[in-house]
């Protein structure tokens, strides 16, 4: 799931070849050697937009996806697995080692920040329809540095389900134990109520976008509850 390209070679003399330069293709290199070993760990193509610079959430920067997915995996020990709102789902909770690149990804909403709430309709990717949402401007709130990251994982099985569903079937058939779906930047270590939008989606199935779990409608409550009361930042 990470776009990459391994295949061209390019040749650097050695003494002018940028130390930053020469660690970031050292990291390719290594990341294609063990393409073939089992990885815990692997990060999932839909997770590769919070890279981007208009991603609204916990947006990744100050190391590259290679990095990051190394990271993790060295951090990984299944001890850290919790329960996610499905079989298929677990979370792993580690301290936020990004640094002030990575800041919360929510605020409360208050009397004093109500009104520079902005609404309309998105869609996370391209296949999915739009649907209505609310968001804090990043440039006009203040925010500060995640304490944690909460990393979202999906089985093997269920990313490769939802691709084909979505018309994009697995090129590849790496193997790993978990996908990194989601990554969200926060100060609790523990799981944030999914949005409402969200549930609702997963519920419609996988050519939605969706998971294909039903709604539970306590768990719809809570994340109402929740999301009455805070907003992304974007």
């Amino acid at each position: 799931g990470i776009n990459a390209e391994y295949g061209r070679m390019v040749l650097f003399p050695s003494k002018a070849l940028l130390p930053s330069v020469r660690n970031q293709l050292h990291g390719r290199i290594r990341m294609n050697s063990d393409s073939s070993l089992k990885k815990a760990l692997r990060l999932d193509e839909f997770c590769m937009r919070q890279w981007s610079e208009t991603y609204a959430g916990s947006r990744i920067s100050g190391i590259t996806p290679e990095e990051f997915e190394r990271k993790l995996n060295e951090l990984y020990s299944p001890e850290l697995l919790k329960e996610g709102y499905a079989p298929f789902c677990k979370h792993i909770f580690v301290k936020n080692f990004l640094g002030d690149s990575v800041q919360v990804s929510t605020l409360p909403i208050t009397s004093e920040n109500s009104h520079l709430l902005c609404s309309g309709y998105q869609s996370r990717r391209s296949e999915e329809l739009p649907v209505l949402t609310r968001w804090f401007p990043k440039e006009k709130v203040l925010t500060h540095r995640a304490l944690f990251l909460d990393v979202i994982l999906y089985s093997r099985e269920q990313v490769i389900k939802e691709n084909e569903a979505m018309g994009n079937p697995t090129a590849d058939h790496a193997d790993y134990d978990w996908g990194i779906i989601s990554i969200k930047a926060q100060d609790e270590e523990f799981e944030l109520p999914m949005s409402p939008m969200t549930i609702l989606r997963n519920s419609l199935g996988k050519e939605e976008g969706g998971s294909g779990v039903p709604i539970d409608r306590e768990s719809y409550r809570k994340a109402v509850e929740y999301w009455s009361k805070n907003a992304i930042i974007q």
